[in-house]
């Protein structure tokens, strides 16, 4: 959903950084942000509170960032321009399923946008499955839940967790350049620049 769906990489990255910098770490908070790209707000809150010891429990941290994160989409409604016209074509050929880094407080926020929840009849958080990418466990869920074997499935990701998380559930993956250059996401299937591209491959 993030980098897919959603332009919203840049908007975790502000929402953190708006947090932080009203925690007091503006300048220290020492986070590479795509070094997080697909991977879950938990496992960054982890390794800062490892790093600062803040004096916040680590659930009021996940609150604040999350509620920022919101109201920024709400405001920028950053869904990419060619997303919704796919999503409309390929619904009429495939199952889809969304599976996601995300909380499903963000992810019911997305789908709200453009009416994009009808087309959507899966849809798996990170909250419900053991481990996020880039284990396979979202994947192998969303595929359980389509009733789709695993090898019949692709995945389309911008980041390299989710790349390494796909092939490791044993699916297809397109990889879309929208956050990381193609060298990070060589790994995958399929590596394009456009939705175009992916139009044409499925």
């Amino acid at each position: 959903m993030d980098g897919v769906i959603v332009d919203s990489e840049p908007l975790h990255e502000r929402a953190f950084l708006e947090v932080f910098q009203e925690m007091g770490y503006g300048e220290t908070h020492g986070i590479h942000f795509p070094s997080y790209y697909g991977k879950s707000d938990e496992t960054l809150w982890i390794d800062f509170i490892a790093k600062h010891r803040p004096k916040q429990p680590y659930d009021e941290l996940a609150a604040w960032k999350q509620q920022r994160f919101i109201d920024i989409i709400r405001a920028a409604q950053p869904i990419f321009e060619s997303l919704p016209d796919l999503v409309e074509k390929l619904s009429r050929r495939y199952q889809l399923g969304l599976a996601s880094g995300s909380l499903h407080a963000v992810i019911d926020e997305v789908l709200a946008m453009k009416n994009l929840r009808q087309f959507f009849p899966v849809c798996v958080s990170v909250e419900d499955v053991p481990r996020g990418k880039p284990e396979p466990d979202i994947f192998l869920r969303a595929a359980d839940l389509l009733n789709a074997k695993p090898a019949a499935c692709c995945v389309i990701e911008d980041s390299s967790a989710g790349v390494h998380a796909a092939l490791a559930a044993g699916m297809q993956v397109i990889a879309i350049t929208n956050s990381l250059p193609a060298e990070q996401l060589a790994a995958a299937t399929h590596v394009v620049r456009t939705y175009e591209e992916i139009e044409r491959l499925l």
